[in-house]
């Protein structure tokens, strides 16, 4: 008995690409990662030639990192994220970042490593940008997963009692229980990477952080709220909690 003779298809066949927008969120979610702890290798300071303390805090100079104006939005990302799919597929989507920041820094540990062109004469800048980026990259990976996980499961947890309503409680609540845990695990390893090296502007960089990434989520909150709504209505499988 003969074997069937399988026939191509006509045409070039290929996989379905999903139409739901988790992929696309976790996409810039993750760039937004990337590009902020490569910023974060600057240190920046405002209002440089000004002095102001309040005992012994600092209030002027204001000092920060250079991904102070990006890292933000990742925690809003995280709460479309949280808010629309729940904590296991934010979860997923806070592992993938953590995978893609130990990709970078492999990258930037073998670029160093290799040799240099006897036309490159940039070698020396080179590493100091990226030459303290494992540091940063420790700092980054740790105050990142806990502050990202603390974000989502306050996030979830509050909607688990309040259901649809009160959005802005749940916003605030997991953005200031997050980022708090974020930025002080980040700012103590950082800190020293940057240049910070005293108690004074170490203390300016960690209240400068929480209050500027807290201060983030309610200016961008009306376009939070209209970005979830948005991608509610056009989930097919959200299913709105009575």
């Amino acid at each position: 008995m003969s074997e069937p003779v399988e026939t191509a298809p006509e045409t070039a066949t290929f996989a379905h690409v999903s139409r739901g927008y988790y992929p696309t969120i976790v996409a810039l979610f993750t760039a937004v990662l990337l590009i902020s702890n490569i910023c974060a290798t600057k240190g920046v300071a405002f209002f440089a030639g000004s002095e102001l303390s309040i005992g012994p805090l600092q209030i002027l100079p204001i000092i920060t990192d250079g991904g102070f104006f990006l890292f933000p939005l990742a925690y809003v990302l995280g709460d479309v994220l949280s808010e629309v799919y729940g904590f296991k597929a934010t979860r997923r989507a806070i592992y993938l970042g953590f995978g893609a920041l130990i990709l970078a820094a492999g990258c930037f540990w073998l670029l160093l490593a290799l040799p240099s062109a006897d036309f490159y004469e940039h070698q020396a800048a080179l590493e100091s940008v990226v030459g303290v980026y494992p540091r940063l990259l420790l700092a980054g990976l740790s105050g990142y997963l806990v502050g990202q996980l603390l974000n989502s499961l306050v996030m979830v947890a509050i909607k688990e009692r309040t259901k649809e309503k009160h959005l802005w409680a749940r916003l605030i609540g997991s953005t200031v229980v997050g980022e708090f845990a974020d930025t002080l695990i980040f700012c103590s390893i950082a800190a020293g990477a940057i240049g910070i090296t005293t108690g004074g502007d170490f203390v300016n960089y960690l209240i400068v952080g929480v209050v500027w990434k807290i201060l983030v989520e309610v200016l961008v909150m009306p376009i939070t709220y209209r970005v979830i709504a948005y991608i509610k209505k056009r989930e097919p499988t959200y299913v709105l909690a009575a």
